[in-house]
C-alpha cells in the first residue's frame, strides 16, 4: 500500500484551481487537462492534500482555511522563488493582475516564468510547477491565484500582505 506524505508543489496548483472553480462536481480528468497533469498525478495529488488536511475526506471541498494559512505562512519556506536573470517570460507576483494594478512597479523590477510565448521582459522566477504557465493560460482566475502565491514566495513584505489580503477576498468568508 502506498503512503502518502508530505506535499508537492502540483499539489497546491490542484487546491487553486478547485478553489477557482468553487465548485464540488468536477472530473480528475477536468482536473487534468487543466493542469497539464496525468489522472493518475490528480489522483496522487488529491489524496496527499486529504492526508495533510487541505481537502474533506470526500477529496471534493477544499479547506480553505487551512490552505490560506499555510500559503501565507509557510509557502514560503516549503517553496521558496528567488529572481533568477532577465528572459522575456509571462508575468507573475507583482508583475500580474491582480498585483500590478495595486503596486507601481519599475520596468526593471518585473517577475515573469520563463516561457516561449511571453512578451514581457523581467527577472525569472521558477514557477511553483514546471506546467503553471500553459495552466496559467488557460485559466484567467487559476493564473491569478497563482500569481498571487508567486507574490507570497518572492515578494518582499508589502507585496506578501496584498497577496495575503487579496487570497482572503478571494477564498471568501470560508477562510476566516
Amino acid at each position: 500500500m502506498r503512503t502518502f506524505t508530505g506535499i508537492k508543489p502540483q499539489d497546491i496548483a490542484v487546491l487553486l484551481l478547485l478553489t477557482a472553480w468553487d465548485k464540488e462536481k468536477w472530473r480528475h480528468v477536468d482536473l487534468a487537462s487543466a493542469l497539464g497533469l496525468s489522472q493518475g498525478e490528480i489522483s496522487f495529488s488529491l489524496e496527499r492534500c486529504r492526508t495533510a488536511g487541505f481537502l474533506d475526506a470526500a477529496k471534493k471541498k477544499v479547506m480553505k482555511s487551512a490552505l490560506l494559512e499555510f500559503l501565507v505562512h509557510g509557502l514560503k519556506y516549503v517553496f521558496p522563488a528567488r529572481p533568477g536573470p532577465i528572459e522575456r517570460g509571462m508575468p507573475t507576483a507583482h508583475s500580474a493582475a491582480p498585483l500590478a494594478g495595486m503596486i507601481a512597479a519599475d520596468k526593471s523590477d518585473l517577475y515573469v516564468w520563463p516561457c516561449d510565448t511571453g512578451k514581457v521582459r523581467g527577472q525569472t522566477i521558477m514557477p511553483l510547477y514546471d506546467k503553471a504557465p500553459l495552466a496559467a493560460q488557460k485559466d484567467r482566475a487559476l493564473y491569478e491565484l497563482l500569481a498571487l502565491v508567486d507574490a507570497l514566495r518572492a515578494g518582499r513584505t508589502r507585496e506578501q500582505a496584498l497577496a495575503a489580503r487579496e487570497l482572503e477576498k478571494r477564498f471568501g468568508k470560508a477562510a476566516r
